[in-house]
């Protein structure tokens, strides 16, 4: 099952930090990162933040990346997660900021529920009908538990990485200052193709052009 829970206003503040932990890593150009991990967190996910300091004066650069095996680590076709990881790792290489990595696999249905939504989509359903179909929401992440990891680091005022709307109004909802929102790439194959379009058209996100030229 997912990881994802409503997490109530006014949570995020009995986050604390519980180890931080400095780490070379080649993806930001062999640079001594910092990976934290927190106490007291909304839900019980081992999420973790990848901080580099930001440029003095800027609001720090915050990317919300939900955990995808598939995409993230074995480099799958049939999404843009693992694009998307890197670029925001290009754009802390250059300025510093934090990348969030929540264990919301699946938009919060767990790993295995999504390869079972996978054999859905083989056979025709979208991404969004697939969830539904296994009897889970089309998108379960709750993003409070991003914003007291936020919180717990003071990182209350920033600039965000994403496409996905939904994304800042919870963040600010749970009293994230989102100043400016940065669309990501657009990470196109043949094999996303129809999950880019239902992103665009169903979910939101601000992929007109990929849903145009599909639709």
């Amino acid at each position: 099952m997912g990881y994802a829970k409503a997490v109530p206003a006014g949570t995020e503040a009995t986050a604390t930090v519980r180890a931080r932990v400095r780490v070379t890593m080649a993806r930001v150009g062999g640079r001594s990162t910092e990976l934290v991990t927190f106490s007291g967190l909304p839900d019980d996910g081992e999420h973790v933040a990848c901080v580099l300091p930001a440029l003095p004066g800027a609001a720090p650069l915050v990317r919300l990346h939900s955990e995808c095996l598939t995409g993230d680590l074995f480099g799958s076709e049939r999404c843009d997660c693992g694009p998307q990881l890197d670029e925001a790792l290009t754009h802390m290489e250059k300025e510093g900021g934090t990348v969030l990595y929540l264990r919301q696999e699946g938009r919060g249905i767990g790993l295995y529920n999504k390869l079972d939504a996978y054999v859905l989509q083989d056979q025709g359903l979208d991404t969004f009908e697939a969830n539904r179909f296994l009897g889970r929401g089309t998108d379960e992440r709750d993003y409070g538990v991003a914003a007291a990891m936020l919180h717990a680091l003071g990182q209350t005022r920033i600039r965000l990485l994403t496409n996905n709307p939904d994304k800042a109004s919870q963040l600010r909802e749970h009293g994230i200052d989102v100043v400016e929102v940065l669309p990501t790439g657009v990470y196109l194959t043949d094999e996303n193709a129809r999950y880019l379009s239902a992103k665009a058209r169903i979910g939101g996100h601000t992929l007109d052009s990929v849903a145009e030229t599909l639709s």
